[in-house]
């Protein structure tokens, strides 16, 4: 009797397992990467486990690949992620038993264009293989392992698939500014650690402006000492070594800016013999748009007719390309404002003998660009320095081969414009990448925010019906805008081959480390998408459906990692997929 009970019981466990093994092997498991890579081979889709002791080996003895084996030897293991739509289980005999790091060549320094693809195959069991031309794209190829890794009580990964990746765009940036509101070192080293992850690859670091100069140099001391917000809101020569090296451990170049002539009120704390229009109010009462004396509350620009202000910006430069050993410098050259000028006498007396604003600028270009390439840097500059309208200089004086400029405003259109002058260029169009756009206004006493009912007919729109409430630049730019743009729209083929590619830019006025997780993640993940493997599918049409339930499953995934990034729909639709798109 007993031995009958025992049988059928044996019998049945076993059609259970037969039937569940039968039925899991037949369901796909999501391939559930972000940023989506290029190529993916899976014809036979199945999974394997991860044994126990399982390891990233590799011969190479760089310092940054060393760290980076052992940092995501730790993620793997340690990080025990479920995704939030069931994924099916194998019951393996077998284990994966290592991921051997092939790099082929390791000198390969980390800079503008390096190359940065990876080959992956993971195999059944055993070993997995992983091939780089540089230690670059061998981090690259280690967080795309990381991310095919799920489980808690025994740890998965798909097997019989190769991954073949590289990235569209050589720049996939980050701009932060940290002199509106101070950003502490460890909100910064966060931010790189989740860019890394997204594999962008240039924290861009709008580090001074008007309002406050936080950094220690060397050579200028008092610039900080009495610029900065206080001695705790600085960043020490301790501080950027500490930020650049972290960069490089994460595979992220970290490029200074620092923005000259206009946007240097804080200079005038140390130095107000060379700053113009300082302290002054922004917008003076009866005064008109043209004739305010900065873009916003926060006014000073550098004297181009001062020799001491070249004395300053020597000793910067000389600091800066110490510290930051990128190629790139960027020098600003945005919003020079003409009243901030004019209100200097003797700049008010070179205009009224025929001299032009421009010319100024001319001059404060020709006298600050050599200094900077002296030092072997390419220059970026905002494209104002060509573009604008009122105050700007001849393309004759900015040689391309060692200048870069980025694009905010007016579009598709000014990146058209620049590319078209022979110009290589990083877009950053306000219209879809300024993260901070679409949040109102940080300036007091504005009435127009007291208005409770709709505006009258013909009256500038401002609480209601699409009005601007205060922003700039809204609407807010959500994801799918920021995933959605083309920045190569409207080009030739000859042209796109400038657009070295993007950076989202948050403009801190209304942002500090207390909310920075929230406004820049996931924006600048969709955008770090677009940028790698682009937003369209193997068809050329715009990923739709699909997109948003693997960027809301990598959300999670980032949220268990410590960035607290925004969530992007109710959790009900992931677990539903296709629900809440408008159409099937």
């Amino acid at each position: 009797m007993n031995s009958i009970k025992t049988n059928s019981t044996l019998s049945l466990f076993l059609f259970i397992f037969i039937t569940t093994t039968t039925s899991t092997s037949s369901i796909k498991p999501d391939i559930n990467v972000w940023p989506k890579p290029v190529n993916i081979s899976w014809t036979n889709p199945t999974t394997t486990t991860l044994s126990p002791s399982f390891k990233i080996l590799s011969s190479c003895t760089d310092n940054h690949l060393r760290r980076a084996v052992r940092r995501y030897n730790h993620l793997i293991l340690t990080e025990l992620h479920d995704f939030i739509r069931p994924q099916p289980k194998t019951l393996s005999s077998s284990f994966l038993n290592e991921l051997l790091i092939t790099i082929s060549d390791v000198s390969a320094p980390l800079q503008h264009g390096v190359d940065e693809s990876y080959t992956l195959w993971i195999g059944s069991s055993g070993q997995a293989n992983l091939t780089a031309v540089t230690v670059w794209g061998a981090m690259h190829g280690m967080e795309t392992f990381s991310q095919l890794v799920w489980g808690t009580d025994q740890l998965m990964v798909p097997a019989g698939i190769f991954i073949s990746d590289k990235p569209l765009f050589a720049h996939r940036g980050f701009m932060l500014d940290t002199s509106r509101n101070y950003f502490p070192v460890r909100d910064i080293l966060r931010t790189i650690r989740a860019m890394s992850a997204n594999k962008m690859n240039v924290f861009h670091w709008h580090i001074t402006d008007s309002h406050s100069f936080p950094v220690e140099l060397p050579s200028e001391p008092e610039l900080a000492g009495k610029g900065s917000y206080g001695a705790k809101m600085r960043y020490s020569v301790n501080d950027i070594k500490m930020i650049v090296e972290y960069g490089m451990q994460h595979g992220v170049r970290v490029v200074p800016e620092i923005d000259t002539p206009a946007h240097t009120g804080s200079w005038a704390k140390a130095y107000p013999e060379i700053v113009t229009c300082t302290d002054m109010f922004w917008m003076p009462a009866g005064k008109t748009w043209p004739e305010r004396l900065a873009a916003e509350p926060g006014t000073g620009q550098l004297n181009p007719l001062n020799p001491k202000t070249y004395e300053v910006i020597q000793n910067i430069i000389n600091d800066t390309v110490t510290l930051f050993p990128d190629s790139f410098y960027h020098a600003g050259a945005d919003e020079v404002v003409p009243a901030c000028w004019l209100a200097d006498p003797a700049i008010s007396s070179f205009v009224s003998n025929n001299g032009t604003l421009s010319q100024l600028l001319e001059l404060f270009i020709n006298l600050t660009y050599p200094s900077i390439i002296s030092h072997n840097r390419t220059v970026v500059y905002w494209e104002d320095v060509l573009l604008d309208p009122t105050i700007s200089i001849s393309s004759s004086l900015l040689p391309k081969e060692t200048t870069i400029l980025q694009t905010w405003n007016n579009g598709p259109n000014n990146t058209k414009r620049i590319v078209s002058a022979g110009y290589r260029v990083i877009v950053s169009s306000a219209d879809f990448y300024y993260l901070d756009c679409g949040r109102g206004s940080f300036m007091g006493n504005d009435s127009r925010y007291d208005k409770q009912i709709k505006e009258e007919e013909g009256k500038e729109k401002f609480n209601y019906e699409g009005g601007s409430g205060g922003s700039w630049c809204g609407p807010y730019k959500t994801w799918q805008r920021v995933y959605a743009y083309d920045i190569t729209h409207g080009l030739t083929e000859e042209e796109k081959g400038l657009v070295i590619g993007g950076e989202v830019a948050l403009w801190t006025e209304m942002v500090d480390g207390e909310g920075l997780d929230g406004v820049v993640w996931m924006r600048a993940a969709a955008m770090a998408e677009a940028l790698w493997s682009g937003n369209r599918n193997e068809e050329g049409r715009r990923r739709n459906g699909e997109v948003v339930d693997r960027l809301m499953e990598w959300r999670y995934r980032m949220v268990g990692r410590g960035i607290r990034a925004e969530a992007l729909q109710p959790l009900w639709c992931l677990s539903n997929p296709g629900m809440c798109n408008f159409v099937q």
